[in-house]
């Protein structure tokens, strides 16, 4: 019997990733960030929205900007800006004053209640930056996909890119801000009534 060569003992190697790529190569940060998001999304699709609040920070800035239609070398101008009209530009009591109108059992558009999935995926961590005062900053970009069910057969999917900023103070994340970029100029569903 042969003795195996060095090429056939040897551990594959993985081609490391291109100098193009930013991501922030901390395991634990990514582990921490990615289990945040799929946590959030779980509270969504089981309807727990005041412990999905509890997730969000106080200076939550949570916003969706209009997309527009534009040509190849006007890319910069695809979403709409900070100063522009968006589909949701909202802090925490309006949140708060959405979750409320949901729990009232009269909302027009979530009475009976959607059934909703979050997929979250091509979780990637971008940036870490200590904290003013303790703790840190993470900058996590994502990608989602939406199902919503109504009724017997309404039915909306959503698509996108999410960019998140997680803050860590004390031990415990919390999501800072949010801006999610819907793959849609135009809006399919008759009304948006869930969180993304």
């Amino acid at each position: 019997m042969n003795a195996p060569t060095a090429t056939e003992d040897a551990v594959p190697v993985v081609a490391s990733m291109s100098a193009t790529d930013a991501s922030v190569d901390d395991m634990e940060i990514w582990w921490q960030a990615q289990r945040f998001l799929h946590y959030e999304a779980d509270l969504l699709d089981h309807r727990e929205f005041e412990a999905w609040l509890e997730l969000l920070d106080e200076d939550i800035a949570y916003r969706m900007p209009l997309t527009r239609n534009v040509r190849r070398d006007a890319t910069s101008q695809e979403y709409s800006g900070p100063r522009d009209v968006a589909w949701f530009d909202e802090g925490i009591e309006t949140l708060r004053q959405r979750v409320a109108q949901l729990k009232t059992g009269i909302h027009w558009a979530e009475e009976p209640a959607s059934r909703v999935s979050h997929l979250v995926t091509n979780i990637r961590v971008l940036d870490v930056a200590p904290e003013a005062g303790g703790g840190e900053r993470i900058r996590v970009r994502s990608r989602f996909l939406i199902y919503q069910n109504r009724l017997q057969a309404e039915v909306n999917l959503y698509a996108g890119k999410r960019e998140d900023v997680l803050r860590r103070r004390d031990g415990r994340w919390t999501l800072l801000s949010r801006e999610i970029h819907l793959d849609q100029n135009v809006l399919l569903s008759k009304a948006l009534t869930i969180f993304f």
